[in-house]
């Protein structure tokens, strides 16, 4: 399927590694330009030069994404590189487990707030996309952590807050063709990652969220980056406010 992404551009917080590396690669080889931004510099370096060599323009910076005038600021220079933003990715996450402050925090800052400083850097230019093309789109990652309560964990809490703010910009910016959804990944197996690192440092966690899963595999990052790339696409253009889960079934929700 022809997702019609040739000639839109991107930009991806957090894509370097995962889920995001996925989401910037899949954006690539559909023909859209890409701007990445990360924590290393030597790893956006290498992942740009990746992005150029599929034939697209690319480009990436080390950005504190809780640096609310430094996002701004990368962002409005992007649009001038590439000439549009038309799809806002927002993938960057603390991931920190616990339920003290500092956790919390950490987790707001970067997930909430990060999502919400790059919304708003990147307004302008979508809206301006939208009143050009008739869509704009952005997608936030959230988890379905959201949907599950076993401890005081601050992860899962912050996960929900994504979710209810999607759908509240959904409402508030449809009429200027921005659309805005989730995808709510389960279990994400990738080398380096969470799942990854607890099969090597505890085995035994790790085997027992991967029975819990019936389909006997976690995610790999391209499951979820296929889904966010689809409902960034103009394919998905009466798709908005929604929370796409993508957990194999590993949770027992009904979604209605």
């Amino acid at each position: 399927m022809d997702l019609g992404l040739k000639g839109r551009n991107a930009v991806v917080l957090g894509g370097t590694r995962g889920i995001g590396r996925a989401i910037a690669d899949t954006l690539a080889g559909e023909g859209a330009g890409v701007a990445i931004c990360a924590r290393n510099a030597d790893q956006v370096a290498g992942t740009v030069a990746e992005l150029k060599a599929k034939g697209v323009k690319a480009t990436g910076a080390s950005v504190d994404i809780t640096d609310g005038a430094a996002l701004k600021a990368w962002i409005s220079a992007v649009a001038q590189e590439l000439g549009s933003v038309d799809m806002l990715f927002c993938n960057a996450g603390a991931m920190a487990q616990g339920g003290d402050p500092a956790s919390w925090e950490q987790n707001f800052r970067l997930d909430v707030l990060g999502a919400v400083n790059a919304f708003e850097a990147a307004r302008p230019f979508l809206e301006a996309s939208g009143a050009k093309t008739g869509d704009a789109a952005v997608v936030i990652i959230s988890s379905i952590s959201a949907a599950i309560a076993d401890n005081t964990s601050s992860y899962g809490p912050v996960k929900a807050a994504l979710i209810h703010m999607a759908k509240g910009f959904a409402r508030q910016y449809a009429a200027k063709k921005i659309r805005v959804n989730v995808v709510s990944p389960g279990t994400v197996y990738f080398k380096g990652g969470v799942w990854h690192l607890r099969e090597q440092n505890q085995p035994n966690v790790y085997q027992a969220a991967l029975a819990r899963n019936p389909t006997g595999r976690m995610a790999t990052p391209q499951d979820i980056a296929n889904a966010a790339v689809f409902l960034a696409s103009a394919v998905s253009s009466f798709t908005t406010g929604s929370n796409l889960i993508v957990d194999g079934a590993i949770s027992n929700r009904v979604n209605f």
